[in-house]
């Protein structure tokens, strides 16, 4: 059984949570960079992404959550968490770990009231049927060389792959379906 953390400061955590649990793994709230020992992969969820680096900042995660990412442990960006781990951030602009060789549009799907879901048009073997939920989204505007893309909907990458990092534009914690946690 694994021990897999969820970056539990704010946004979606409990859900990724339970999916962690429905595979079987033991889910660990991280709130402090103790909590990050001993851990076999992290994600860092949805929610909002200013809010997570001010919260990051008061309970000084930022260097500890770098170097878990860097150390080669997998790591599951989702949304908000995307933005956190690309290297460029636009609309407006704002740091991040730079884990992904991607630029990123924030909330660029649309607003809350333009939540959808929807379908891959194309993916990465075993990922064609996901069912994709798109809240606020941010876009993928850019990859770098080494980042590949995974999954693609209306045309465009909505998750990706750069190493030990996963960076997803949707919410696969809020379906059934956990192959993206797998």
């Amino acid at each position: 059984m694994a021990r897999i953390g969820a970056l539990a400061l704010q946004g979606g955590y409990d859900a990724h949570l339970k999916s962690i649990a429905r595979l079987g793994h033991e889910g660990v709230r991280v709130r402090t960079p103790d909590e990050l020992e001993g851990l076999d992969g992290l994600i860092l969820p949805g929610g909002e992404s200013t809010t997570h680096l001010k919260l990051i900042d008061r309970f000084q995660l930022w260097q500890p959550l770098d170097d878990f990412a860097r150390s080669g442990k997998p790591v599951l960006a989702t949304c908000a968490g995307l933005i956190l781990a690309a290297q460029v951030v636009s609309h407006p602009t704002q740091r991040s770990f730079g884990w992904l060789q991607v630029e990123v549009s924030r909330n660029a799907w649309g607003r809350q009231v333009h939540s959808f879901e929807a379908t891959p048009d194309k993916a990465t073997p075993g990922l064609e049927d996901l069912s994709l939920v798109f809240i606020r989204a941010p876009r993928i505007e850019a990859l770098g060389p080494d980042t590949e893309a995974l999954v693609f909907t209306r045309g465009e990458v909505v998750m990706v792959r750069q190493g030990n990092v996963f960076g997803a534009a949707f919410h696969p914690e809020l379906t059934p379906d956990l192959r993206v946690h797998r």
